[in-house]
Order: C-alpha cells, then structure tokens, then sequence
C-alpha cells in the first residue's frame, strides 16, 4: 500500500497511521493473559488471579504500552516503505472522526537534508607546519627543573626577588569593611607566577622579613570574585619569610629522577624533544583539521533539522550541567542554563556532521581497520607500557569508536587538504603551543 507523505516546510514531513483496533485489543488481551501467570496480588496464588482482576489493575498501562509499541511500528513501516531518512522523533497525535474500527494518527517528523558540497578546487585552506627547536627543548627542561625545585630560607636582611616564596599575613579592605577572601595568615605564593594580582606582586616584591606595608589595588572589572571585581581595596601585608629557589643541576642524577631509560644529559634531551614532537604533531593535525571542516562547511549547502539541533543543545546544556556538578556547585542538575546560548555551537557541530558524513558517503571515506590500529599505536607510544594502553582501547566499543571518529576526521581532512587550494604557513613553536584566539 503506498504511503501518502505530506510536505509540510523544507524538512518536515507529515504521515497519516491508520490502525484496526481489533488488532489493538488483540495483542491487549495477550499480554494480559501472559502476565496473568506470573502476577502476584493478595488474596490469590501466583498464577490464579482472575482475568477481570489484572485487567482492571493492568489494563490501562498495558493498552499504553501496546499503543505506543503498534504506532512506532507503522510509523517505521510506513518510513521505510516511503524511503524516508527520519531525523529526529515525530510527533504523534490521534486524530478524531476515524472510520469505524480504526484508529488514526498523524506523525509529524523531519527527514534528513540533502547534502550538496560543491567544488572544493577553489576553496582556500591554511596548512600550518612547526618543528621543534633547541630553546623550545631548554624551556622545556626548565620547567621540569622548575617543577622539582627546593627552597631555602633567605637571611633577615634580604629582599624578596623574583621567584622567591614568600610567606605572608595579608588583609584588604573595600570602604573600610574586609571583604570575604580578604584576609589571610601565612600564605604562600611564589612572586613572578602569576597566583596574585601583579599589583600584589609588585607590592611585596622588596620587601624584607618582618616588614608592613599598605597599599590600594584595583581589581579587574573581569575578576573572577564578582563582589570585588571593578572595585579598589586597600591592603596591609606583612611579609613572614622570604625562600630562595634552587634549581637541581641537570645532570645524570636529575635524568635518573625523570625516569630516562637513557639517563643522559643527551638522553633527557632527546626524550624531551620527542615527547615535544608527539605534541606538536596532534596540535598542527587539529589547527590544519578545523581549517579544512571550515573550508569543507562552506562549501556546502543543506537545511539543518531543527529535531537534531535542538537534540544537540539538549546535550550540551546536560554537559554543562555536569561540569557545575564536577566543580561542586550546589543544586547544578537544577541550573536554569538557557539553551539558546548553545544555538550557533549546536547549528555549527549538526551542519558539519552532517556534511562529513555526506563526504565520507560518496567518497569511501571510512575508518580502515589498519588506520584504526595504527593510531590506537601511535596514542599508546607515548606510556611506559604501550601494550597495556592498546589492550585497554581494543577492550571497550566506546573507545574505539571515538578512535574510528577522529579517524575518520583525518581521512576527510587529507581529502579536502588534497582537494582544495592549500597556502602552507610555518609558525613558531611558542606560536602553535600558545593560546590561539
């Protein structure tokens, strides 16, 4: 029997379902009768509870049931006997004024977009190179010495530098009244890293042990305390001790400490500088995969289901939800999060994957078991036992499905890299590892 389709806007489509209810009230009284066998109820023995009494208990949840169940199943029938690709789920309502009989329903629902990706000869895509150079390396074990470093304290007379730790009794009041965070006694921080405010820094920075001194700093209209940020505060600090850094000598014994197979000043270098490449490798991969996902969504024409975006802004409100929760904020499962806030990020992730399935479609784009295996090797490489991490991926469905995605990215990004008109750029290591804008 053909299924009549209505067109209802660019996407939405609307079904009319028709149902005998004899068939309906058939498979009602089965599935009464097979839970009468089974239902407990006081006053009869398992099995002996009169049919007029599960009914009367059970009727009306198992008729839900089995309507809900014979519905989906003419609306996945009359989809599939009509070719569509249901995006979403319909909305279903009954209709009234059915033939005798009969039960009708309308499914509203979306269908999938045609995907139209145009030439991608002329479109224009930036490939980043870096390679990682000498000073990067000793940047690099600077860090690691700074990150193992020891203190000793200062003599009395001495004035705290840079890099010292200091140890100080601070307070800070706003029109008189100290302010909630304000005050402290003997806290610690390290002058130059950036835990207090430069205004701070500068404050104790000269400072000697035993010293006051009162000074205003001004908060930032972006400072992450609200109730300060914008204002200026008046503050009293006393510094308490002044410590020395000192940074362990790079030699054998510090590479020993590092765990170095080789422990080799050379060796420490050369493990520094391969772990340096591994990292440089996945960032210039993800810069150069968002600039050919940019070039590819340009290049492409589709009407966006509004069932999957808003599916997609459901997720991500969830998601931030979770991420209140995991920081401790009370009641975050009740966060008034407005999702239109999502609405671009949501629109944006639905129309890319929507194109890159599309791409991966027509042009056999598919995660390959050998690609699979080989990026699950090279992820795995960089732990001390890589058989242990492979067998920890291949255990999980979920895992190496993520894998086959971010497979499948790549495959698709070297298609449109192959594709598209490439302007090759070198930048510096400190440029790809810092903050992109």
């Amino acid at each position: 029997m053909a299924v009549n389709v209505e067109t209802l806007d660019k996407l939405e489509r609307k079904i009319t379902l028709s149902l005998p209810v004899g068939a309906i009230q058939s498979e009602v009284d089965t599935r009464l009768k097979r839970l009468a066998r089974t239902v407990k109820m006081d006053g009869f023995r398992p099995g002996k509870v009169p049919m007029s009494v599960v009914a009367q208990r059970y009727g009306y949840s198992v008729q839900y049931e089995v309507m809900n169940d014979k519905v989906g199943e003419a609306f996945a029938q009359a989809a599939n006997e009509a070719n569509l690709r249901v995006a979403g789920q319909p909305k279903i309502t009954e209709k009234e004024g059915a033939p005798e009989g009969q039960l009708e329903f309308d499914a509203v629902f979306e269908v999938y977009p045609e995907v139209k990706i145009a030439d991608l000869s002329d479109a224009e895509v930036e490939r980043i190179s870096a390679e990682v150079t000498d000073p990067a390396v000793d940047r690099t074990l600077d860090i690691l010495r700074k990150q193992r470093r020891s203190f000793a304290q200062r003599s009395q007379d001495a004035a705290a530098e840079q890099d010292d730790r200091v140890t100080v009794d601070f307070e800070g009041k706003i029109d008189g009244e100290t302010f909630s965070g304000g005050k402290a006694e003997d806290f610690q921080f390290s002058i130059g890293e950036g835990q207090m405010l430069k205004e701070f820094e500068d404050a104790v920075r000269g400072m000697k042990v035993g010293e006051s001194k009162t000074f205003p700093l001004a908060f930032p209209e972006d400072y992450h305390g609200k109730d300060v940020s914008g204002k200026t505060a008046d503050f009293m600090v006393t510094v308490k001790k002044i410590e020395a850094p000192h940074l362990p000598e790079v030699n054998e014994a510090f590479a020993k400490s590092l765990g170095i197979a080789d422990a080799t000043v050379d060796g420490l270098r050369a493990d520094i500088r391969k772990n340096l490449e591994r990292e440089v490798k996945f960032r210039v991969l993800a810069r150069n995969k968002q600039s050919a996902m940019d070039a590819l969504v340009s290049k492409a024409e589709l009407d966006l289901p509004k069932s999957i975006v808003q599916a997609e802004i459901d997720r991500m409100v969830e998601n931030a939800r979770a991420d209140l929760k995991q920081r401790g904020i009370k009641d975050a499962d009740k966060a008034p999060i407005p999702g239109d806030v999502f609405q671009p990020q949501a629109e944006r992730r639905v129309r890319l994957g929507l194109v890159v399935a599309e791409l991966v479609r027509s042009n056999d784009l598919g995660a390959k078991p050998e690609q699979v295996k080989a990026h699950i090797q090279e992820l795995a490489a960089s732990y001390e036992r890589p058989a242990d991490v492979e067998r920890w991926y291949h255990g999980d469905n979920r895992r190496m499905a993520e894998v086959e995605a971010i497979v499948i990215e790549n495959n698709v990004t070297d298609y449109v890299l192959a594709k598209a008109k490439v302007n090759d750029k070198q930048v510096t290591f400190d440029e790809l590892m810092g903050p992109q804008g």
